[in-house]
């Protein structure tokens, strides 16, 4: 007999917003990226590098703000919003991947333990891109919320930090420079490896949401939407509510 099907609420609003949210500002903070990365081959001036940085520190504030608010959320969220439904570090891991390889097809409410495995490592190469990229944005271009400190670091008149610009020597220290700029360098290597390895994970976890999907037909994709998939009654969970 063909096994039932039932409509299981997984994702909160919570979950949604913050998983969409950080696929847009993640998208637009890759292609400034990359645009920075080849400011040489674009021929782009002084100006429109800063320009550039800015919108990129900008984006980059709303991507960090999404990520400490899930951050937030997993300790004190309920239901699949938790750490303990998210990450592969919880009582029952165990027991999930004894389930997975008893049965290859097993369909989970939640992640799956390869699925909490994937979000494990996004976790960690995005909180690295967040706190090297606030480093950086202190270092390069003196924004919140390192700026004020690092401009003050390299100014010659402490009183006058409003001198202090992206890419001018007017009131700066060159040793203290020199300094800060030594300072800075391990998190720009930090950053870039980051980012490498997230451009290549994160296609890793489309093409496998997508492969999912069309293996166990549980409305994977289109969950993180609505909030529900639809699954054999044998996987089925407690329902949560959206709040």
């Amino acid at each position: 007999m063909p096994t039932s099907i039932i409509k299981t609420f997984v994702w909160s609003r919570k979950i949604r917003l913050f998983h969409w949210v950080n696929v847009l500002t993640i998208f637009i903070l890759i292609m400034i990226g990359s645009a920075i990365y080849f400011d040489d081959a674009l021929g782009l001036s002084k100006d429109g590098k800063v320009l550039l940085k800015t919108l990129h520190v900008l984006t980059g504030y709303i991507f960090a703000l999404n990520l400490l608010i899930r951050f937030v959320v997993g300790f004190i969220g309920t239901g699949y919003e938790r750490w303990s439904q998210t990450l592969p570090f919880n009582s029952t891991f165990k027991a999930e991947v004894a389930q997975l390889k008893q049965n290859k097809d097993k369909v989970f409410a939640g992640r799956s333990p390869i699925g909490k495995l994937m979000i494990a490592v996004l976790f960690v190469f995005m909180t690295i891109q967040m706190v090297s990229g606030l480093v950086l944005a202190g270092t390069d271009i003196y924004y919140p919320p390192f700026g004020q400190h690092f401009a003050k670091s390299v100014a010659l008149d402490k009183n006058n930090l409003a001198a202090i610009k992206p890419y001018s020597k007017d009131n700066i220290d060159e040793k203290a420079y020199k300094a800060m700029r030594e300072f800075r360098s391990p998190f720009i290597d930090a950053h870039k490896k980051a980012f490498y390895l997230l451009l290549l994970l994160i296609p890793l976890h489309i093409a496998a949401v997508i492969m999912l999907e069309r293996k166990q037909k549980a409305s994977i994709v289109s969950a993180m939407i609505h909030g529900y998939k639809y699954l054999p009654k044998e996987s089925k969970a407690n329902n949560v509510r959206d709040n």
